[in-house]
């Protein structure tokens, strides 16, 4: 019997940590196909940007976790452009299931949008393949080194647990990524929760006052850690100490009735 092929991918870079350890959760549940950015490309979105060097020349890379080692792939490219190299050029057969992640930080709330983590996600659900994208909170606000410190041991957990329950049954209509957010402090035994995702802007971005437009920008994004705005969401469960699993949708449609926004416009719809 064909084992399912797994897409592993990140933003963090080939060699993050995080990315290795997400290999040895899934490597008992199917085939390995590891590509990603030959380097740091945290923030980058769903970005198809072919510049800054992303010219998507790729390369043989070594993953090692502890004992284990697999061959990927690093490519110059960004998270999403990543996905679809490996899904049109590298794969050799159809991806089951297409994982992102163990990012270095949470990805909580509106920056969805911002998250290469996450972008990585959507790009492959885009292309037909469910996928999942998960991200370890993080002490501080150093999201963008490969901390050699952090423990992924209840992240690679949740990864290899969600990811089978992915394998073995297809995902309802309209979830096309799960998003799972795993509390720093989080062990094997802690609860997960089901979450909507939170309207705040968790990584609110706060530039320090220049006296001249012309110099660098000292620019911040300081992690809104414990404020949310509903219960029953994403920020709400991570400031609980609860590991969260988001659905999210490639359709990006408000939820608003057709119906109310044709009559505030006096527009038909269709």
């Amino acid at each position: 019997m064909t084992r399912p092929l797994i897409l592993l991918t990140n933003d963090d870079g080939i060699h993050s940590p995080g990315l290795a350890a997400a290999a040895s959760a899934l490597d008992c549940l199917g085939e390995l196909l590891i590509v990603a950015p030959a380097v740091q490309q945290t923030s980058m979105g769903r970005s198809r940007s072919q510049l800054n060097g992303a010219d998507g020349r790729i390369s043989p890379a070594e993953v090692i976790y502890q004992d284990q080692r697999w061959q990927g792939y690093a490519a110059n490219a960004t998270p999403a452009l990543a996905v679809s190299h490996a899904i049109q050029e590298i794969a050799s057969r159809p991806i089951d299931l297409a994982v992102s992640g163990i990012n270095y930080g949470e990805n909580i709330g509106s920056c969805v949008t911002v998250s290469g983590t996450i972008g990585a996600a959507i790009e492959a659900a885009d292309q037909g393949i469910p996928a999942l994208a998960v991200s370890l909170e993080i002490l501080g606000t150093d999201y963008h080194s490969h901390n050699t410190e952090i423990n992924f041991e209840a992240a690679a957990h949740f990864t290899r647990l969600v990811a089978q329950k992915i394998l073995a049954a297809q995902l309802p209509f309209d979830v096309d990524v799960l998003k799972l957010e795993i509390p720093a402090a989080a062990t094997n035994q802690t609860k997960a929760v089901i979450t909507r995702q939170d309207r705040l802007s968790y990584y609110m971005p706060s530039m320090e006052k220049r006296s001249n437009l012309s110099t660098p920008a000292d620019f911040k994004h300081t992690p809104s850690k414990g404020q949310y705005t509903n219960t029953d969401t994403d920020a709400y469960a991570l400031a609980q100490g609860l590991v969260c699993i988001t659905p999210l949708s490639i359709d990006l449609t408000s939820r608003i009735a057709l119906a109310e926004l044709s009559t505030l416009l006096d527009t038909p719809f269709i």
